[in-house]
């Protein structure tokens, strides 16, 4: 039996909005872990350096795996993200390692050296062929996977300008550590990798948050449109 009332109708909610872009705050902690990040990243090298400079090598190498490891654990044990942790573990056990076996404390810095050189010689080759690296970076990271940039010419212009500006400066920095390297240039290498690691980093990744965001806003329709 019908009752002669009728349900209201459900308001027409339109699109949803696409979740907003972290702030650029956000952004730059998620990445670099925060300061605390940055402070437990740059621990075993300092300590790498100190150690050499006051004793032997292997002492050294002893002591910069180790803080690095307890690093680690610690934050497992805090139940905080391990990723920043664990990439510090990582490159420092690779070249303490390297390091034990030549008996040669420079060849501590010899992995970062190598990667430095193929990340940016990869960055340059990427933005040659117009698959900027940092444009598909910024697509896992930020993006959710998305990769409309690829659709928008000004996006591609501006992921490929970075992805150059990325390769130059990495290129940069890692050929003041080449140097110092072939020169046997120990104290000053470790000096350098601690000045030119997080620094330039900072500083490249606030460059690209900012003008990626830009970008896009200034390319975003207007609502009604």
């Amino acid at each position: 039996m019908t009752t002669g009332q009728h349900r209201p109708a459900q308001p027409d909610l339109g699109p949803v909005d696409e979740e907003p872009l972290p702030s650029l705050a956000e952004q730059m902690a998620d990445q670099l872990g925060g300061w605390r990040g940055l402070v437990e990243s740059s621990i075993p090298v300092v300590v790498f350096v100190v150690a050499n400079i006051i004793g032997d090598l292997r002492p050294a190498v002893i002591a910069s795996v180790s803080v690095a490891l307890a690093i680690a654990v610690l934050r497992l044990v805090q139940r905080r993200p391990v990723r920043h942790a664990v990439n510090g573990l990582f490159g420092v056990g690779i070249g303490a390692a390297i390091a034990w076996r030549t008996g040669d404390e420079r060849d501590f810095y010899l992995p970062g050296i190598l990667y430095g050189i193929g990340y940016g010689v990869a960055l340059l080759i990427s933005a040659a062929i117009r698959q900027p690296l940092v444009g598909w970076i910024w697509s896992v990271l930020v993006a959710k996977g998305k990769s409309e940039w690829r659709d928008d010419p000004r996006l591609v212009r501006t992921f490929t300008g970075l992805t150059v500006l990325w390769g130059v400066v990495w290129l940069a920095k890692v050929g003041v550590q080449a140097g110092l390297y072939l020169a046997h240039q120990d104290t000053a290498l470790g000096i350098a990798r601690l000045v030119l690691g997080y620094p330039p980093y900072v500083l490249l990744l606030l460059i690209t948050v900012w003008t990626v965001r830009r970008v896009t806003r200034e390319t975003a329709p207007l609502p009604g449109a």
